[in-house]
């Protein structure tokens, strides 16, 4: 396992919760509703985003039928942080997200999407802005309907059995009895990731935590 830095918590960067706003933050995990596909390769983006509410004690979650969308807000420091699991199901996640940015004012520089990545191996997280779908459908509906421009996290779930297997079969399966194991270290360090972000010290990175 690789070293990695460890991040001082985002509201002793920014100090107590206020009601002082100036900045709109979107964080979209990417998923599909239904309790079908929970813990579900595909899903990780909407495991990521229900930990980092929990841990932040953030409101439950609303179901927004106008939007598509299930959103949790809440203040942190000068920001007004939206969470939002779209319920459109994982190919048309950029409707939902489209939505959300503007009912909410909330443009693609502050905008984060976090989700599964089958180009990345599991145990490793990217971070970058901008760039292409790399194959992935979701991120394929969001660049089509918000622009390729918004910052990334890229959780790795690819393996050498993913290479063998048929790619909606594979993303669609829950993760391996080893890889479950591991799982929650990668949600941790992903809701660090918004963290850094919420703090405003994102950046393009690679962490290989296994």
């Amino acid at each position: 396992m690789a070293l990695f830095q460890k991040r001082t918590d985002v509201s002793k960067i920014t100090g107590l919760y206020t009601l002082g706003a100036t900045r709109t933050l979107l964080i979209i995990g990417l998923g599909n509703p239904g309790k079908v596909h929970n813990k579900t390769r595909h899903n990780i983006g909407f495991d990521v985003l229900d930990f980092f509410a929990a841990t932040n004690d953030f409101p439950e979650w609303t179901s927004k039928k106008d939007l598509k969308s299930q959103v949790a807000i809440k203040t942190i420091g000068d920001a007004r942080v939206i969470l939002c699991k779209p319920q459109t199901f994982m190919n048309n996640s950029g409707e939902a997200a489209q939505a959300v940015q503007r009912f909410y004012r909330a443009y693609n520089p502050n905008t984060l999407a976090v989700y599964d990545e089958l180009a990345i191996d599991f145990g490793q997280i990217r971070t970058r802005v901008g760039g292409s779908d790399a194959g992935h459908n979701g991120v394929r509906s969001l660049i089509q309907h918000l622009g390729d421009d918004f910052c990334r996290v890229r959780i790795g779930v690819g393996s050498e059995i993913s290479k063998k297997t048929d790619v909606s079969s594979f993303v669609l399966s829950k993760f391996s009895k080893d890889e479950q194991t591991k799982v929650s270290l990668l949600i941790r360090e992903t809701s660090q990731l918004i963290n850094d972000f919420i703090a405003g010290n994102f950046s393009p990175e690679t962490r290989t935590l296994i």
